[in-house]
């Protein structure tokens, strides 16, 4: 992977596990913010109300600095840990993974858990659509309208996205671009006159 994409999961992905008797389900979602995964917890916690542990681990945003882990009840480091080690192994980020489990009467010990829910977690990974995105960047500027051509033939030649544009007193546009192709096309908009920065 280069530096400026990353890998996350198109929609939702389910796996199950099962170990004597005890049920392992994972849900693996693509989230992008704390909310969305305060929400999906909320509902997952309620939905399955009777099980013995709703447990998860959540990765967010390309650098992949925020993350965290939950045993939820479970002996720690059995269950968030090996569930954020299938997310880490598979290189992803915007991801919440829930496993909940149903208890079957015996009990797995520490390495059985880990084994189990690492296994659950892999499923739902395995059943999931990856995908490769990359890490954009957006840029606003304001331009004179004679010089509409100039502009438009770097945004033809270096294919940003068009966020939006505007013809008021002045022109204004803001695209999207990938990280690493931002500094060319910066360079090119700054020979054209007129054109200024948004601050």
């Amino acid at each position: 992977m280069t530096e400026d994409t990353y890998k996350t999961i198109v929609g939702q992905a389910e796996g199950i596990y099962t170990e004597k008797r005890s049920k392992f389900i994972a849900i693996a979602l693509p989230v992008r913010t704390i909310d969305e995964i305060k929400a999906h917890l909320e509902v997952y916690q309620k939905k399955y109300y009777d099980a013995r542990h709703v447990c998860y681990a959540y990765m967010l945003g390309h650098e992949r600095k925020d993350f965290r882990a939950n045993d939820n009840g479970e002996p720690s480091g059995t269950a968030g840990k090996p569930i954020l080690g299938q997310i880490n192994s598979n290189e992803l980020t915007d991801i919440l993974i829930i496993v909940v489990r149903y208890f079957g009467g015996i009990k797995l010990g520490t390495s059985g858990l880990i084994v189990a829910y690492k296994a659950a977690a892999a499923e739902a990974i395995a059943a999931a659509t990856i995908i490769e995105k990359t890490v954009d960047e957006d840029i606003t500027f304001y331009f004179e309208y004679p010089f509409m051509n100039d502009v438009m033939r770097i945004v033809k030649e270096e294919e940003p996205e068009i966020i939006s544009q505007g013809y008021d007193m002045d022109c204004n546009m803001t695209l999207r671009i990938r990280q690493s192709m931002m500094p060319k096309l910066r360079a090119r908009l700054e020979k054209v006159e007129t054109l200024r920065f948004e601050e």
